[in-house]
C-alpha cells in the first residue's frame, strides 16, 4: 500500500467535496470564524483543539495545515506582531489555503500567514521550490538523478523551509497519524528541531487503546481517514519524551470516537515543552513541592518529597519555574547575587 498516496488522493478529493466522515468534527471559538470562507469552514477536517496555549505575538507552526481554517484563527490570536506558518504537502488543499490569503489580509486587517507545501516529517525541504527545479530539470540520466539529489541537500541545508529553533508554538489536528510509521520518529524529531528554547508542542490527534495490527495498517481507506496510522496512547506520549521533551502532558483525552475490530479510536491533544538541555551549575537553590502527591519524579529523574527542601542545579530550578511545573513548588533562593558564576563548579544533571 502507498499510504502517501492514498492520503494526498483522499484530502485532495475532500479539498474540493466535502467528506462528512473524514476525523472528528471540532468546534471552535466563533468569534475567530466569523470573517472566514464558507467553503474554508466546510472543507475543515481535524479531531481536536490545539489552540488553547498560543498568545499575542508567538511564532505558530501549523501541521499539515489543509484548507487554512486553523493558521487563519491563529492570526487572529496572535495579533499583528506574530506569524503563523502553515505546511501541507497537498496541493488542492494549499490551493484553498491561498484562494483566499488576500481576501482574509484585507479581513483581518495585516499579513502574517504563510503556507509551504512540504511533509511535516520533513521541514526542511520546501517542495514547492523541488518541483519548479523538478520541471525544469528533469531526471533523464543519472548526471542529472544526482544533480538533483544535490540540489534536494542545497534546500535543505542551505535554503532550509523551517529553520532550527525559530518557532514558539508548534500545532497539529490530526495529521501526525496519516504519517507512515517507519517515518513517525523523524516527525518528533522535526518538530523539536523547529522550536525555540522554551517553546511547545500542542498536538492533537486520534490514538488507540491499544497498537493497531498489521492488517489494519494496509487498509487504505482506514489509514487515510485518520485510523489506521494511529499511535497507541501510552507511546504517543512516550515519542515526545524519546526526542528530548519534558513536562509532557495529556491537555484533553476524549471519548471512544469509534470501534474498528475491539481497538478504540478517540482524540487526544499532549502537550510537551523544550528546553531543558544544558550544563547544571550548582548556585545553591533549592525548591520544596507542595503536593498533592507524595512524591514525584521529573524527566531528568529527580525525586521531589511533599513539604521537603530538595537542592538543584540553576538549570532544573529555572524549568521548575515554568509550565507545567511552577505551581506545585515553592522556589527558596537565598544565595540570589551572592554566587559568582566563575566560581560556581559545573557538573551534569544525572539523566
Amino acid at each position: 500500500m502507498n499510504q502517501e498516496a492514498s492520503v494526498i488522493s483522499r484530502y485532495g478529493s475532500a479539498a474540493k467535496n466535502y467528506e462528512e466522515n473524514l476525523c472528528c468534527p471540532v468546534e471552535y471559538d466563533t468569534k475567530y470564524l466569523k470573517i472566514i470562507p464558507d467553503e474554508i469552514i466546510e472543507k475543515d477536517y481535524g479531531c481536536g483543539d490545539p489552540l488553547g496555549k498560543i498568545k499575542e505575538g508567538d511564532i505558530v507552526l501549523d501541521l499539515g495545515s489543509g484548507g487554512g481554517k486553523v493558521p487563519y484563527i491563529v492570526s487572529q490570536i496572535v495579533g499583528e506582531t506574530g506569524k503563523v506558518i502553515g505546511v501541507d504537502m497537498n496541493d488542492d488543499m494549499l490551493n484553498l489555503a491561498k484562494k483566499y490569503q488576500d481576501q482574509m489580509i484585507k479581513k483581518i486587517g495585516y499579513d502574517n500567514v504563510s503556507f509551504y507545501k512540504g511533509k511535516i516529517q520533513n521541514l526542511k525541504l520546501d517542495l514547492e521550490v523541488l518541483d519548479k527545479y523538478l520541471q525544469e530539470h528533469p531526471a533523464s540520466d543519472l548526471n542529472t538523478y544526482q544533480s538533483i539529489n544535490q540540489y534536494i541537500n542545497y534546500l535543505e541545508n542551505e535554503m532550509t523551509m523551517i529553520k532550527d529553533n525559530s518557532i514558539d508554538v508548534v500545532i497539529s489536528n490530526c495529521v501526525l497519524n496519516l504519517v507512515s510509521t517507519e517515518e513517525k520518529e523523524a516527525l518528533f524529531k522535526e518538530i523539536y528541531r523547529v522550536l525555540k528554547d522554551g517553546g511547545k508542542a500542542v498536538i492533537s490527534d486520534i490514538v488507540s487503546n491499544v497498537e493497531v495490527p498489521e492488517q489494519l495498517r494496509q487498509d487504505e481507506d482506514l489509514w487515510s481517514g485518520c485510523y489506521s496510522g494511529a499511535i497507541e496512547e501510552k507511546s504517543f506520549v512516550e515519542a515526545f519524551e524519546k526526542v528530548g521533551f519534558y513536562g509532557v502532558e495529556i491537555d484533553k483525552r476524549e471519548s471512544t470516537w469509534t470501534t474498528i475490530e475491539d481497538i478504540n479510536f478517540r482524540s487526544m491533544t499532549v502537550i510537551a515543552y523544550k528546553g531543558k538541555e544544558g550544563t547544571c551549575v550548582d548556585k545553591g537553590q533549592s525548591v520544596i513541592y507542595k503536593g498533592p502527591f507524595k512524591h514525584i519524579e521529573d524527566d531528568d529523574n529527580h525525586i521531589f518529597e511533599r513539604g521537603e527542601r530538595t537542592f538543584v542545579c540553576e538549570k532544573t530550578f529555572n524549568i521548575l519555574q515554568k509550565n507545567p511545573y511552577k505551581e506545585v513548588f515553592e522556589f527558596i533562593n537565598e544565595n540570589e547575587g551572592k554566587i559568582d558564576i566563575e566560581e560556581c563548579c559545573d557538573a551534569s544533571c544525572d539523566c
